[in-house]
């Protein structure tokens, strides 16, 4: 099938445009999609989104922010870079490492909606990271730890105990 703009090149990205009920099918080559953009095809191809990463990031921290909450937290800038918040919300881009500690408020609110924890749980690299897998390990059997103190469950609490100061040798 030949691209429906250049009418030379095998087309390769194929876009179905639903509009008021009505489907229009256009077929593109790659040479063409990259020389007009993403979405920056002829009239007839007008694609648009509202929905960028930034409209929906927005979106979200304007739901999950509520009304009782201070303005303050909204209107503060990165001590670092001079970063507003809402330059943030406009671009969903922070400016720096240290927006995450001047905008932490607002963004462990919408960091857990929309990944539903803080703890990183993807892949660590096995040589690379046993370090990193032991500490998590360590840190994990440390709140077990508590968490059977607390609930009197003794026996439970010697075992892991046990298997904490395993893993504090291992690491020496």
């Amino acid at each position: 099938m030949l691209c429906d703009i250049c009418k030379k090149n095998e087309a390769t990205v194929h876009i179905t445009k639903i509009t008021n009920g009505m489907q229009q099918e256009f077929n593109i080559c790659e040479k063409c999609a990259k020389e007009k953009g993403e979405f920056n095809f002829p009239a007839q191809l007008d694609f648009s989104s509202p929905f960028t990463f930034q409209n929906i990031l927005t979106g979200i921290m304007d739901y999950i922010s509520s009304p009782n909450q201070s303005q303050s937290n909204f209107d503060c800038s990165c001590k670092n870079c001079e970063t507003t918040f809402s330059d943030f919300k406009k671009r969903g881009l922070v400016g720096c490492s240290d927006c995450y500690k001047d905008f932490t408020a607002a963004l462990i609110p919408v960091i857990k909606r929309v990944q539903g924890n803080l703890d990183h749980t993807g892949k660590i690299p096995r040589r690379a990271g046993k370090n990193i897998i032991s500490k998590k390990e360590l840190l994990k059997l440390k709140e077990s730890l508590k968490e059977a103190i607390k609930t009197e469950e003794y026996e439970k609490a010697a075992e892991i105990r046990d298997r904490i100061k395993e893993l504090e040798k291992a690491q020496d």
